[in-house]
């Protein structure tokens, strides 16, 4: 059975389909914790956690579906929802009748809501991203009948296949924060290179799995951390390499500063050309993430890199010398 939306949200279209968020967090015996929110439930066991993790940016204009179809009622069910709506009257006479004609009267396809398909089919309907992007209120069919095992309407943009769940995974995955290790750790000095790493312990793989169990179909989205940009905060400085962009090489970006590198060249890192005085330079260290998926079906692929970042305040240093 599917779980009725435990929350209206949007208002209703031209022909009368609902536009609905559903949440709700369950923790199995294993303590694995998964998410439904409409109609897909979103396994997180293997996201970033953590009080610095966040979500990614898109490394391109393409967002995930602001707004998306999947099986929400049985028979049933949806008589249960339509009924009372109906008798209330908000919804207005013109569209009462037309629903009532499509799911009541004997001489329709879809007579008496499909319970002679109880058991081998779901009614689908339109789910919203809880955040409202542009283009939560695109999903404006009414609700269609699909029977079990056969594809959605070729002409239904956003009902879920294993595709739109890897989109929608890629909504939910989370990643560390980008905080830097720098050495020297007390203060950069000016002309000096201060190296900088991420432990690659911390920066490994994480991916969340979304699925519509009702129906069979899942997809993974998978994001792996394929390098780090630097920008000092400043344009007195000198990033290494020139590109300020470093890769990862071994499970590590960069490589931690050991005792006699002081002035060697730093695989990662910055060399500031003055003092930041009383104040700090804002270094930016960002992140970015492959993102690759594979689903229900042998289906697979790549969807645009994210990447996350955050700012470090680094207080660069005068080299005191004294003339004897």
């Amino acid at each position: 059975m599917l779980v009725a939306p435990a929350a209206y949200a949007g208002g209703r279209g031209g022909n009368g389909t609902r536009g609905e968020t559903e949440q709700r967090a369950d923790t199995s015996d294993n303590g694995t914790v998964s998410v439904t929110v409409g109609g897909v439930v979103f396994d997180r066991s293997k996201n970033g956690s953590g009080g610095s993790a966040g979500a990614l940016r898109a490394s391109t204009s393409w967002t995930p579906p602001p707004c998306w179809y999947a099986p929400k009622y049985t028979p049933e069910q949806l008589q249960n929802h339509l009924e009372p709506i109906w008798e209330a009257g908000s919804t207005g006479h013109e569209w009462d009748a037309e629903q009532r004609k499509k799911y009541l009267n004997p001489d329709e396809p879809e007579k008496d809501f499909n319970k002679d398909k109880s058991g081998k089919g779901y009614w689908w309907g339109s789910y919203v991203n809880k955040s409202y992007p542009p283009g939560w209120d695109s999903c404006d069919e009414d609700y269609f009948w699909v029977d079990q095992g056969d594809p959605p309407p070729a002409d239904i943009e956003n009902a879920v296949t294993p595709e739109i769940l890897a989109e929608l995974a890629y909504s939910e995955i989370r990643v560390p924060g980008t905080e830097v290790t720098l050495a020297p750790a007390e203060a950069a000095k000016v002309n000096l290179p201060t190296w900088a790493w991420l432990d690659g312990a911390e920066f490994k793989p994480v991916s969340v799995t979304a699925s519509v169990p009702v129906i069979g179909i899942e997809a993974t989205a998978t994001a792996e951390p394929v390098s780090l940009e630097i920008e000092p905060g400043t344009p007195d400085a000198e990033t290494f390499p020139a590109s300020g962009v470093c890769e990862i090489n071994g499970g590590r970006i960069g490589e931690p500063y050991a005792k006699g590198k002081a002035e060697q060249t730093p695989p990662c890192g910055v060399k500031y050309l003055r003092s930041s005085g009383d104040g700090t330079f804002p270094l930016q260290a960002t992140v970015t993430w492959k993102i690759e998926w594979t689903g229900t079906g042998g289906a697979g692929g790549d969807l645009p890199d994210g990447s996350f970042g955050a700012t470090q305040d680094v207080v660069v240093q005068e080299i005191q010398a004294i003339n004897r």
